[in-house]
């Protein structure tokens, strides 16, 4: 497999017309690599593709991986941030999602990272698991407060269908979650880490001054980028493509220098909406300005007429040329956004 990642970031390195300014190991268990793999990965895009010297390089890992030395070993292949699946510091809450790691392991994830010297931090956090008091979500929040992370992503639970956990909701194994519980969650949060010093500028993500994630904030501009390995995704502003999902396959495909993947070419309106959807959730939100310069007036001028019920509603603010989301209407991001969307 790393074999073949690392042939396909060969063959299809004429696809970026840029320089690599963030390398992201994601999805999967990417901290199960040791470091010759990892370094071999990060070496071989190194040769083939201009990366600038301070790129972004982090890895998702999950708290039951940081074994003695672990760390370090990351460090010195070149990763300088990690990505800890913390979830939660609550044991029942941790046992209720069937995560492998307990309370304890996903303090020690914290504190093995800053022992290794990598500071550049963020964690995620669950919010709304049944059971899940506010007391109790408190506590996590305070206790990544106390840790000093300087990036967080929290997310509500979402069940996604023909998992183990949604099977075991509809025969009643485990309970349900609760929107308006999620909700409050939510609320609290906000305000909690605004009290804390923490930028939201993403629905879903809160950074220390200076800490925004470089790699996610890429995506939510639009900026081109290249996936590598099964099931990965790649954008070029007006196409993504993605990569076969089966491990075999997709080795054999590039053992024959062919690449396993499908693509779908975005219409200008498409274009249009994946911006409104995606810019509408961060703190600087829809430039018009952008929509006029790429889409037309015309454009611009039907989202901000389809933009006006929630401006008097309280749950959009018109900032100049920007459309944002108010607190309360963080909490409407997708049905705001998809009653913006153009047909």
């Amino acid at each position: 497999m790393i074999r073949a990642i690392c042939k396909e970031a060969i063959l299809r390195k004429n696809e970026l017309d840029q320089s690599i300014d963030t390398i992201y190991f994601g999805g999967g268990t990417p901290s199960l690599l040791d470091n010759e793999e990892i370094h071999l990965l990060i070496s071989t895009i190194r040769e083939h593709y201009p990366v600038n010297p301070d790129a972004e390089i982090t890895l998702e890992a999950n708290p039951d991986d940081f074994s003695t030395g672990k760390p370090e070993s990351w460090k010195a292949a070149g990763i300088n941030r990690l990505s800890i699946g913390i979830q939660s510091f609550q044991d029942r809450d941790l046992q209720w999602m069937n995560r492998a790691h307990n309370s304890n392991q996903a303090a020690h994830s914290i504190h093995a990272a800053y022992a290794a010297g990598i500071t550049n931090l963020s964690i995620d956090l669950i919010y709304g698991t049944p059971g899940l008091s506010e007391d109790e979500w408190k506590q996590n929040v305070e206790q990544a407060i106390s840790f000093s992370i300087p990036h967080l992503s929290c997310y509500a639970l979402t069940i996604e269908p023909r998992t183990a956990l949604a099977g075991m909701i509809r025969l009643k194994k485990k309970e349900q979650t609760n929107a308006d519980i999620q909700a409050r969650h939510f609320e609290l949060l906000m305000d909690w880490l605004q009290a804390a010093g923490y930028n939201h500028y993403e629905i879903s993500n809160f950074a220390l001054p200076g800490h925004q994630s470089r790699h996610n904030s890429s995506y939510w501009k639009g900026e081109h980028y290249l996936g590598l390995g099964p099931s990965a995704h790649s954008f070029n502003g007006s196409s993504r493509q993605w990569n076969i999902s089966n491990n075999a396959l997709y080795i054999t495909g590039i053992e024959n220098n062919l690449p396993n993947l499908e693509k779908e070419d975005l219409s200008p309106l498409q274009q249009l909406n994946e911006y409104i959807m995606i810019s509408l959730r961060t703190m600087d939100g829809i430039l018009l300005d952008k929509i006029t310069q790429r889409w037309g007036k015309q454009l611009e001028i039907k989202v901000l007429e389809a933009a006006a019920p929630w401006i008097q509603s309280g749950h959009l603010i018109l900032n100049g040329q920007n459309l944002i989301l108010s607190k309360p209407g963080k909490l409407f991001a997708d049905r705001i956004a998809s009653d913006l969307f153009q047909l």
